[in-house]
């Protein structure tokens, strides 16, 4: 497995704070997909999570003690590997919550075999696929990035009023892929736009060449791609450059990352959750300052993952884990006194004290009462071989 965490090593708590948990240890999991289909965009989201545990332990104001995390690797799109590793977590290293899984599938089947049994609380950075929403969790699981749902249709706005009329849609045959392409579609038809041709396909395969054939039978010059960038998007952007048989390519959320840009020419484009305009320049001082890649997919969402938890406990004033679930709304909405990355020591001083907070965190962070957050979405065009933002959409 592939390790990106950043040295959590203890501080010694502030004479002051008579109610802290001197010398202990508190144990929280990281469920990510440090090997498979996000494996290129892990760094900066272990980054980014990593980065909250580091300057809560550095700020002493946390009650419980200090903070280590435990990883797992949940290759993103192998249940049982997911599963096995969170139970992990929850009966060997019993950690007070869980901040991930990544992908759509896998967390489905956390949620159903481990949170809801167990109940314990999971946060996901990313997660996205819109079936979340209504599969059963005991209110156990939460996000910080928003559902397909929203993102679908911010896609296809865009892609109408850069007048791309028309396209072939292929997705990655997994929860994620699916929910996001059914989404996109429904509002793109709704709008005007025409799909020339709906294909989904499977992951790691060794030649594309057939799938691209079939997409591009449709007559269509513009493929969107709505699937993962370290497998079965990479192949299929593979073969379409062999062939030519696609000039522009629209992507979700899945295939931003540097394995893409690198492989298209410029003009395309994609979109992904991402802060407004103020609290993005917030967010990537903050990342900066601790190492970490703040233009990377996630790594906010990832961020506030990880602190919201650490802030629901500090509410709850324990580690239990049915304390901490109460707590996650409390602290991640309005009404109450506003929290920024980067402020973690000054938000856990105000909880201690018994003051309400609103966790504005690095994506202004605000979620529905089935704990999804209503982000607003980056769209990002591929200049110079690289990501750029151009525009943010609410």
């Amino acid at each position: 497995m592939k390790s990106y965490l950043k040295t959590t090593a203890g501080v010694v708590l502030s004479a002051t704070m008579a109610t802290a948990s001197y010398g202990a240890t508190v144990n929280v999991g990281e469920l990510q997909g440090f090997t498979g289909p996000l494996e290129s965009m892990i760094g900066a989201m272990s980054g980014g999570a990593n980065l909250a545990v580091t300057e809560v332990n550095a700020s002493g104001k946390y009650l419980q003690g200090t903070i280590n995390v435990v990883q797992g690797d949940s290759v993103c799109i192998d249940a049982a590997v997911a599963i096995a590793q969170a139970e992990k977590m929850v009966n060997d290293d019993n950690v007070m919550a869980i901040m991930g899984p990544n992908c759509s599938g896998n967390t489905g089947a956390v949620i159903t075999n481990v949170l809801v049994p167990n109940g314990i609380v999971s946060i996901s950075p990313s997660a996205t696929s819109p079936a979340l929403t209504t599969l059963e969790d005991g209110g156990w699981f939460f996000r910080t990035a928003p559902s397909d749902a929203r993102q679908g249709p911010v896609l296809a706005s865009i892609a109408m009023s850069r007048g791309q009329t028309d396209m072939a849609v292929t997705h990655s045959n997994s929860d994620y892929g699916k929910g996001l392409a059914d989404a996109f579609v429904t509002a793109y038809e709704a709008m005007g736009g025409t799909v020339t041709v709906m294909a989904g396909h499977d992951d790691d395969k060794a030649d594309y060449s057939a799938d691209v054939a079939a997409l591009s039978a449709g007559g269509s010059a513009t493929l969107a791609i709505l699937g993962y960038a370290d497998t079965g998007g990479r192949g299929i952007i593979a073969a379409s450059e062999d062939t030519g048989a696609f000039s522009d390519y629209v992507f979700g959320d899945g295939m931003i990352s540097d394995v893409t840009s690198a492989a298209v020419g410029d003009g395309s484009w994609g979109t992904l959750p991402s802060p407004d305009a103020a609290l993005g320049t917030n967010w990537k001082a903050v990342a900066a300052a601790g190492g970490v890649d703040g233009s990377g997919v996630y790594s906010a969402e990832s961020y506030d993952a990880m602190a919201l938890i650490i802030l629901a406990s500090q509410a709850a004033g324990s580690t239990d884990r049915a304390a901490i679930q109460a707590q996650v709304l409390n602290v991640a909405n309005a009404p109450g006194n506003e929290c920024h990355a980067g402020k973690l020591a000054e938000c856990l001083k105000m909880i201690s004290g018994g003051l309400p907070v609103d966790y504005v965190g690095a994506t202004g962070v605000e979620m529905d009462a089935g704990g999804t957050a209503n982000g607003s979405y980056a769209e990002r065009e591929v200049i110079g071989g690289a990501f750029t933002d151009v525009k943010i959409h609410k």
